[in-house]
């Protein structure tokens, strides 16, 4: 029988794909404003100036619903000496696909820590510069060279972004099972062995715990009567 472990809950997991909808769309509209080859996906918005006006709604809501996710989950990516002998290990990982002599990790690797981290520094810079030249609201406040140089940096940080997301929707469809997480919010006990071994023993020692307490409980609840 194949126990079942929680990985996120609803609410994080309705939160996620929020963001990924934001993302896509705030991406998409971006792109098409970067450069006059993907003007066309001006379309998907009702035109360019539709475009031009979502653009940063689109980006700010983004940020907003990364927000939440950020205070939920910054704690359990923080990083360890286990993350940097993990990265160390990584390469051969990458080589042959074997996961054996891999460091065992908690409940994220070394890998998707980057993932949380690059994508919170891109935001931020992405949220700060994007207000040096939002038209007509805020651009005004700022010299020339400032927004020329926020433009700059906003490009770049959005690369950095969509980089670090391919990498991301790459890695969940690599390792099989991982998308199970953010569909259903639950993971196999074999995968959690497998991939997150300290966080698998975690989480038994916690069911173990609870059952502990229930049949303490049902005990006292007897004695009782």
């Amino acid at each position: 029988m194949a126990y079942l472990i929680q990985r996120y809950r609803d609410g994080t997991r309705m939160n996620h794909w929020v963001v990924v909808l934001l993302f896509f769309c705030a991406g998409l509209s971006g792109l098409a404003l970067f450069h006059p080859a993907l003007f066309p996906l001006v379309n998907l918005f009702g035109g360019g100036q539709w475009t031009r006006t979502l653009h940063p709604y689109f980006g700010l809501l983004m940020v907003l619903g990364f927000v939440f996710l950020f205070f939920q989950m910054w704690r359990e990516n923080l990083w360890s000496r286990r993350d940097t002998e993990w990265m160390r290990a990584a390469p051969k990982l990458l080589r042959t696909g074997e996961e054996e002599g891999m460091p065992p990790v908690e409940k994220y690797n070394a890998g998707q820590k980057l993932v949380f981290w690059f994508s919170a520094v891109s935001l931020l810079l992405l949220f700060i510069t994007g207000f040096m030249f939002w038209q007509p609201w805020f651009a005004d406040s700022f010299p020339i060279l400032v927004r020329r140089i926020a433009v700059v940096v906003h490009a770049f940080a959005a690369t950095v972004l969509i980089l670090t997301i391919i990498a991301h929707v790459y890695a969940a469809i690599w390792v099989k099972g991982s998308m199970r997480a953010m569909t259903r919010g639950t993971v196999t006990e074999r995968w959690a062995r497998r991939n997150h071994p300290l966080w698998a023993a975690r989480m038994r020692e916690g069911v173990a715990t609870d059952a502990a307490v229930h049949k303490r409980q049902v005990v006292d609840l007897r004695s009782e009567s």
